[in-house]
């Protein structure tokens, strides 16, 4: 669908003085003018369910022109969907082997995704808690009765350290108390790749899902506000910059370093 607002004697420097907000079945249209902001248009009420992601404006003459394109219907779950069609698709050549941490509470689920993400990028899988056992020869709930949580983290944090210099690897961390994602300086070398927070939800659909994982980030819980990717986030830029990052890669910190007494007023480069 191509909608045209025509814009008549309204004076405009560029596009910046333009924001277009659509989401779902709503579209708003702002316009900056006398340094205040002129909504053009408000509706919450679009033909159908759009996609956000690929809504595409631009400045024609005196008209504002803007591309909406709707959701398939059929489609529970469309971002997820889609988002793994366009990875399967062509994010290897964005990726350029550059591995994948896959965290969360249940190493269960992190396992099972690591495969299913593996398979459509053509990666390795790899799972610490095999990594783990198989050095230690025994199992994790037999190492944790030995020598309890701090034991099973520490080891996988010095496993997560070396398999930092490997590329085109999925790896499927542990969940749980034992898991090095629950300390603060482990993190260090999850930031060699781009790391995936995994959480059960009871949420229905889509929506609820994305209003719950934004919950736990305001939150400030570790996983949620360490990794790369939860669900989409408009403010995930300032995200990054409080975690240190510069450019698509992140400044590493020395051990013990804790992401939640960062300097906010960290100033981003150019290429951020």
């Amino acid at each position: 669908m191509e909608l045209r607002l025509q814009l008549g004697g309204i004076d405009i420097s560029g596009p910046r003085d333009i924001h277009v907000d659509a989401n779902n079945t709503s579209l708003t249209i702002q316009l900056k003018h006398s340094g205040s902001l002129m909504t053009l248009m408000e509706t919450h009420s679009l033909f159908d369910r759009i996609k956000s992601a690929e809504t595409i404006w631009y400045l024609d003459d005196d008209q504002l022109v803007i591309n909406l394109k709707k959701q398939d219907p059929e489609l529970k779950w469309p971002d997820i969907v889609e988002s793994w069609e366009s990875l399967t698709a062509g994010s290897m050549q964005l990726l350029r082997g550059t591995s994948i941490y896959i965290v969360g509470d249940s190493t269960e689920i992190n396992q099972k995704v690591a495969k299913e993400l593996a398979v459509g990028l053509g990666y390795t899988p790899l799972e610490t808690t095999e990594l783990l056992e198989t050095f230690a020869k025994q199992t994790i709930d037999s190492w944790v009765l030995a020598e309890g949580h701090d034991a099973i983290a520490e080891a996988e944090g010095v496993l997560l350290e070396s398999l930092s210099s490997h590329v085109r690897a999925v790896v499927a961390t542990l969940g749980g108390q034992q898991g090095a994602a629950r300390r603060a300086d482990k993190w260090q070398h999850l930031y060699a790749g781009f790391t995936v927070w995994l959480s059960t939800t009871d949420a229905t659909d889509e929506d609820s899902a994305k209003k719950e994982a934004r919950r736990h980030v305001e939150d400030g819980s570790l996983g949620y506000a360490n990794a790369d990717v939860v669900v989409k986030l408009q403010d995930k830029k300032s995200l990054y910059i409080r975690l240190g990052c510069r450019g698509d890669w992140p400044n590493i910190k020395p051990p013990g370093w804790d992401p939640s007494t960062a300097d906010d007023s960290i100033t981003s480069p150019d290429t951020l």
